[in-house]
């Protein structure tokens, strides 16, 4: 069966990924993966959450918020005169755990660096290319504040994988496919191909193990990818991400 959008069952969508497009930030990038954009910026500010005063130590944290027209119809924006849903909620506790993986806390002192992704426009993906556009942005910020240390790990990006209804497994899934998959999953690592979490749900029949590790070593290989094209931007940029790396 066709995709949708005509792509390889392994090709991801179009990534195009712009640098520093938000200028009052210490990072930032507007993210495109197919119809889905997000603004990530990140702030580093100089004090920690009250568990880590005195420690020595750093924290990472992340908001995650859509856009009232991110979708056809417009929503009320999420978190308005109420506590955030908990779809939003579940969403920016995996992009701060997926990011707080790629820095060494205790190298960058008491400060709390905050990850700020904002969809524009919602059409599948937009938890993995927060995540993906979300270290771009932070490697900027770790370049452009200068810590005394190297602070990074690894890069870090993930994508969704999934099996549609004729038992395909696909990668990168726009929101037509997502919706009506079998079964759905998101995977996060990083560029050495290094799990850091994997989230998944089959829809209906229950899903033999092999097919999950088939989903996995298909996301790992766009994850590579992902990996590839994060680099390639930093460096238009005149960012040397190895000169960043632990």
């Amino acid at each position: 069966m066709a995709r949708s959008d005509s792509r390889a069952n392994d090709a991801l969508r179009s990534i195009e990924i712009i640098p520093g497009f938000h200028r009052p930030s210490e990072g930032s990038v507007l993210y495109k993966a197919g119809g889905t954009i997000v603004l990530c910026t990140v702030s580093i500010d100089d004090k920690v959450p009250a568990f880590l005063e005195g420690k020595g130590q750093g924290w990472l944290t992340a908001e995650y918020l859509m856009h009232p027209r991110a979708n056809p119809k417009r929503q009320e924006r999420d978190g308005r005169g109420k506590a955030p849903s908990g779809r939003t909620q579940e969403i920016q506790r995996l992009i701060g755990r997926s990011l707080r993986a790629a820095v060494l806390m205790n190298q960058i002192g008491e400060r709390t660096i905050t990850i700020d992704c904002d969809v524009l426009e919602a059409d599948g993906g937009t938890r993995t290319a927060s995540i993906t556009g979300g270290f771009v942005a932070l490697a900027l910020a770790v370049k452009k504040i200068g810590f005394s240390k190297r602070v990074l790990r690894d890069s870090v990006a993930a994508v969704s994988v999934g099996i549609l209804g004729d038992g395909s497994a696909v990668l990168d899934l726009p929101y037509v496919e997502d919706s009506k998959a079998e079964v759905d999953l998101n995977l996060v690592a990083t560029g050495k191909g290094n799990i850091i979490e994997v989230q998944g749900t089959a829809e209906g029949e229950p899903v033999p193990r092999a097919r999950i590790d088939e989903l996995v070593d298909l996301g790992l290989k766009g994850i590579a990818k992902l990996g590839t094209i994060q680099r390639e931007t930093l460096a238009r940029a005149g960012v040397d991400l190895d000169s960043l790396l632990a």
